[in-house]
């Protein structure tokens, strides 16, 4: 279907991320920080990312505001279980900056590939 990059320094919620997108057919590559997101995008040519916010060496408002100047019709979802402040504030920015969609974690799994499923019908071909 499409190729997609995850951006999650969470083991256990990159895999189950992983999981969920290749069950739904998905090809998905995956980076644990967003400095690495960043040169993944370039060699993997993802059709989607999915990024958490909070992250060691680039936090994910950071790489979405690098991948909304770069490729702004790249589709991105953003990911966060909050930080030093709730989630829904990273979310709200990471909107601002340039992603699609937002979740909070514990992620919907089917929300989710609601999402991808849509703004993948959504992107230019």
């Amino acid at each position: 279907m499409a190729r997609i990059l995850v951006v999650e320094d969470d083991p256990q919620v990159r895999r189950m991320l992983r999981f969920t997108l290749m069950r739904a057919g998905h090809e998905v590559a995956e980076a644990a920080n967003g400095a690495e997101g960043l040169r993944l995008c370039d060699e993997a040519a993802p059709d989607l990312i999915v990024t958490d916010i909070i992250m060691p060496e680039m936090e994910g408002l950071e790489t979405i505001k690098r991948l909304h100047d770069q490729r702004p019709a790249l589709p991105v979802i953003a990911i966060s279980g909050g930080g030093q402040v709730a989630p829904q504030g990273y979310l709200d920015l990471a909107r601002k900056l340039g992603a699609r969609e937002a979740f909070t974690k514990p992620v919907d799994r089917d929300a989710l590939l609601e999402a991808v499923n849509r703004l993948l019908a959504e992107a230019p071909a």
